[in-house]
């Protein structure tokens, strides 16, 4: 399913495309979140490497039995014609009840259809007191 937010990015086109990650992310809907990605789509999460739409949904299912409540924030940080970098914040808690506070980045490289190719992304997890959450 080609994205209508294709490449090459503008400014706005990059927002856009950032605003959408966000929001599909927030879902917490694997099979929502895994389409906009493309088949073959190489991953680096931490320390995870995996390819393909079936291993993207598998991780995010494992994620968010995981990291419960979660609430992400993302911001576009550059761009070029292909290529977009963000930085993140998300919030979430463990199934003790401790909330965390996760930063990290990400850079993205999209196909000429807008679906993306390639993620590569590092985070750290910060325990948080619930009353500390930013994001709701």
């Amino acid at each position: 399913m080609p994205s209508p937010l294709r490449p090459p990015f503008t400014l706005e086109t990059a927002r856009a495309k950032v605003q959408a990650a966000e929001n599909a992310w927030n879902s917490r809907d694997p099979e929502r979140v895994a389409l906009a990605y493309t088949e073959d789509s190489e991953w680096r999460n931490r320390t995870e490497f995996f390819r393909g739409r079936e291993a993207i949904t598998d991780f995010l299912r494992r994620k968010w039995a995981r990291e419960l409540d979660y609430r992400l924030m993302k911001e576009l940080w550059c761009f070029t014609e292909y290529r977009i970098s963000v930085r993140f914040e998300y919030e979430w808690h463990d199934a003790t009840g401790q909330w965390f506070r996760t930063h990290g980045n990400e850079h993205w490289e999209f196909d000429a259809e807008g679906l993306m190719r390639r993620r590569d992304m590092s985070a750290n997890d910060i325990p948080i007191l619930e009353v500390e959450r930013r994001y709701r």
